[in-house]
């Protein structure tokens, strides 16, 4: 699971503990480990939400401005499924 650089210092420092993501099917399992150097994104939860779901408190809670700009960067090809996915960082496993 790859994030922005602008959100990276943010994850590491626990601020941000969610992310959205639109795909075709989820990329991540709960309880896998995602590298985020020089540590690891642990997943904790991962549900499907509805798009209608994504208000601007939680595009603000994964760390973007407003929804446009979380949508713009939340979409990966041409998936349609929108979830939404909370995990801790962990600096070692």
């Amino acid at each position: 699971m790859q994030f922005t650089k602008k959100l990276r210092e943010r994850i590491r420092s626990g601020e941000i503990s969610k992310t959205v993501r639109i795909w075709k099917s989820p990329r991540v399992k709960v309880g896998n480990a995602y590298r985020l150097s020089p540590g690891y994104v642990v997943v904790d939860t991962i549900h499907q939400i509805a798009i209608r779901d994504i208000s601007g408190s939680l595009a603000r809670e994964t760390g973007f401005s407003g929804i446009a700009e979380l949508l713009k960067i939340a979409k990966h090809g041409s998936g349609e499924n929108v979830y939404l996915i909370s995990f801790h960082y962990v600096e070692e496993l």
